[in-house]
């Protein structure tokens, strides 16, 4: 991979991927069993409603509405995000076997396309391509605030049985998610200057919870057996498929964004914004929705995570290496 395009992934990815895959070949050593699990999952929902809550002291409204000026842009990455990709889901699940993926890969493959777009990540690599920074802030807000409503009710139309939605699966999903981040929004007048001056700190605290979800979903995992399901072949299945899906989407949403007339700055952000899908908001909303059944739920989504880090930084550079405005009469096509 280029210099430039490892720089680029650093941004986003740093000791948090090795973070990650630690997290998985602990839970696998030593699960929480018993009382541990206990208190591993009440953990985990704390650490939940905590990052809920951050997110809410976090989000400006006044910069929120101002973005819905954006409104064509934000359409393409949510029709992307909650259209193109439950359709895309849809698809693979049709067509691969039992034998090809296991009903519980095939789900969590399904719930990796209802996940909302990433924000982090989309305004790093947009700012390596040169493209509109402020739009790719925007579009991954809103594509947050949707996937609160939107996961879960796209996740109980398409999986059906397997997502806890019923009145006491509301109440969860409203306690955990909903409930913390309306509180971190009244409360940011007080709150979002401290969360604004611990940035850092506090952003380490966010994957720091997100690790503990992780542990106590694959924990599970181990206690019910499950993970005998993951054999080679059905791994490399769910690999090439996860790959098809991205293929299709970065193409989906540069064709598509190009026919509308965008500018090159913001057919960039519609590109990164429109493909990816959220790590940070999937795990906790999968823990919400699956509950003790999140273990291979969440495999795809942090496989597809990985997957697409490597492939936008690649794409990032490329496009950034294009002439600037001023040296070239047209605008470049972004290919």
């Amino acid at each position: 991979m280029p210099r430039k395009a490892l720089g680029a992934l650093r941004r986003v990815a740093d000791p948090y991927t090795a973070a990650l895959a630690g997290t998985v070949a602990f839970a696998a050593l030593l699960p929480a069993e018993g009382g541990a699990a206990v208190a591993a999952g009440d953990a985990a929902d704390i650490a939940i409603g905590l990052l809920f809550f951050l997110y809410g002291s976090r989000l400006s409204a006044r910069e929120a509405v101002e973005g819905l000026r954006g409104w064509r842009l934000h359409s393409v990455v949510v029709a992307a995000t909650f259209v193109l990709f439950p359709l895309l889901g849809l698809a693979v699940g049709a067509a691969a076997t039992p034998a090809l993926l296991s009903p519980q890969l095939a789900t969590g493959l399904l719930f990796l396309c209802v996940v909302p777009s990433t924000v982090q990540s989309s305004i790093a690599f947009t700012s390596t391509a040169r493209g509109n920074v402020a739009a790719a802030i925007c579009a991954g807000t809103y594509s947050s605030l949707l996937g609160m409503l939107l996961t879960p009710l796209l996740a109980a139309w398409l999986i059906g049985s397997t997502v806890r939605f019923s009145a006491d699966g509301l109440a969860t999903l409203g306690l955990q998610l909903v409930a913390p981040f309306l509180a971190g929004q009244l409360l940011r007048r007080w709150t979002g200057g401290f969360v604004t001056r611990h940035k850092r700190v506090l952003g380490r605290l966010d994957r720091v919870s997100i690790l503990l979800v992780v542990y106590t979903a694959f924990s599970k995992g181990m206690s019910e057996g499950i993970w005998h399901q993951v054999t080679l072949p059905r791994l490399t299945a769910l690999l090439l498929l996860e790959a098809a899906m991205l293929a299709v989407a970065l193409t989906a949403t540069s064709l598509a964004a190009r026919r509308l007339g965008f500018p090159a700055e913001d057919r960039i952000a519609i590109v990164f914004c429109g493909s990816k899908k959220s790590l940070a908001t999937g795990l906790p909303m999968a823990a919400a929705l699956f509950g003790p059944r999140a273990g291979l739920a969440i495999l795809p989504l942090m496989l597809f995570h990985q997957m697409q880090l490597a492939v936008c930084a690649v794409i990032a550079t490329h496009w950034s290496r294009r002439p600037a405005p001023s040296a070239a009469p047209e605008q470049p096509a972004l290919a």
